[in-house]
């Protein structure tokens, strides 16, 4: 059995979100989606599971021919947990991944604005004889994204 939905958002959430959504712009053009959040009180205890939690942030949308109403959210807590080491093969969410016209470049641009790379570039072939070359970076909070572009 299946519910009915649709696709919304990814959820970031960042040390300095202000920062974090100045890089997606940079670096993707995602597009702020106002208004920017900043809920606190009762309720968003009781969403969270938290005691006095706090977050701000905003919505970006994504690039790319989806629904316009896919974004990426980054929000911030007052409060944070410590993150853990960056790893790919972590369970749970993994990466996000944008197809982009030129790997290489697209990595050096995400290094400048202060991204890390993670992986080196590389080209697989897949069953049906397309090839995808890839590879895996880092925003500069460490959450990971892969960088794509497919060729026949």
């Amino acid at each position: 059995m299946s519910i009915s939905a649709k696709y919304v958002h990814t959820n970031l959430i960042a040390q300095d979100w202000r920062a974090l959504a100045k890089f997606y712009q940079d670096v993707f053009g995602c597009i702020p989606v106002p208004p920017e959040r900043d809920f606190k009180g009762s309720s968003l205890d009781a969403a969270t599971g938290l005691v006095g939690a706090h977050l701000t942030g905003m919505h970006l949308r994504l690039p790319g021919p989806s629904d316009a109403s896919l974004t990426l959210e980054i929000f911030h807590y007052d409060v944070l947990e410590a993150r853990p080491p960056l790893a790919v093969n972590r369970p749970g969410f993994g990466h996000m991944a944008f197809s982009v016209d030129d790997v290489p470049s697209s990595r050096e641009d995400v290094l400048l604005a202060g991204g890390h790379q993670v992986g080196e570039i590389i080209t697989l072939q897949t069953s049906d004889g397309r090839k995808v070359t890839w590879c895996y970076v880092a925003d500069p909070e460490g959450n990971l994204l892969e960088l794509q572009s497919w060729s026949q």
